[in-house]
């Protein structure tokens, strides 16, 4: 057993990530309470020794092996770091910045007629009917969500999907979120607040074909299954070119 400086470190089983073999899927994040993983410029990656218990719960959870558990010197595990390290993440998941537009809630009106025809062509109305849209932005008490079955969709399925809003988001709130690129511990933390304070009767998880996008079922899966509630979660895959798999 060594010290440098104040770090504590010891010879100890601690997660091993293989970058080659990581697609970001993010699958492990969830799996982990520590917070231990963060997905970081599309890889899985250990933040800090002191918050990995090295115990590997989120081995069984890597659809691609690639987290193993090794022996090597590290910093101790540190159960009141983890509690100080998950306490901050959660403190900035909740704040959100004070006066700015894109965090007001709005309700529109949807109903009517959703297309509309001239002479030469056919124009589709919006069918999105609230705003924020951004997960981390609703509140988890926003009124639009009382009652709704919610679309959480992964942010490239409206560009990818022609018929986004007629055949997903009709009838639906929406959440979008990236199941790749943004904080998992956060949006797991916040949709799971969501669904605990809101009577969401169902959701719909739409996702892109590609392996990491699978990632947002995880998570919306876990959500519920955390929040206590029987909410049913159902899944829409899109494929590359735009097609409903």
């Amino acid at each position: 057993m060594t010290r440098t400086g104040t770090a504590r470190k010891t010879t100890r089983k601690i997660v091993h990530i293989d970058e080659e073999k990581c697609n970001g899927c993010g699958a492990c994040i969830i799996a982990c309470a520590e917070g231990a993983l963060k997905i970081i410029d599309g890889k899985a990656r250990l933040v800090s020794d002191i918050y990995c218990d090295g115990l590997g719960a989120c081995l069984g959870k890597c659809p691609e092996g690639a987290i193993t558990i090794e022996e090597r010197e590290a910093e101790a595990f540190d159960e009141e770091a983890v509690k100080h390290h998950l306490a901050e993440e959660q403190k900035a998941e909740a704040s959100l910045p004070c006066g700015c537009p894109s965090t007001a809630v709005h309700e529109f009106d949807r109903r009517g007629g959703a297309v509309s025809h001239d002479a030469d062509h056919q124009r589709q109305e919006s069918r999105l009917a609230n705003w924020p849209v951004q997960l981390r932005l609703v509140p988890p008490t926003a009124p639009f969500l009382q009652g709704a079955d919610v679309l959480l969709a992964a942010h490239c399925v409206a560009f990818a999907h022609p018929n986004f809003h007629a055949d997903l988001l009709d009838g639906h709130a929406l959440l979008i979120a990236c199941p790749k690129l943004d904080d998992f511990e956060g949006h797991l933390a916040k949709l799971t607040q969501v669904l605990k304070q809101s009577d969401i009767k169902s959701v719909t998880v739409a996702h892109m074909e590609v392996p990491c996008c699978s990632g947002l079922v995880h998570l919306a899966r876990q959500a519920a299954k955390a929040s206590g509630k029987d909410i049913p979660v159902d899944d829409v895959t899109i494929g590359v070119e735009g097609e409903v798999i």
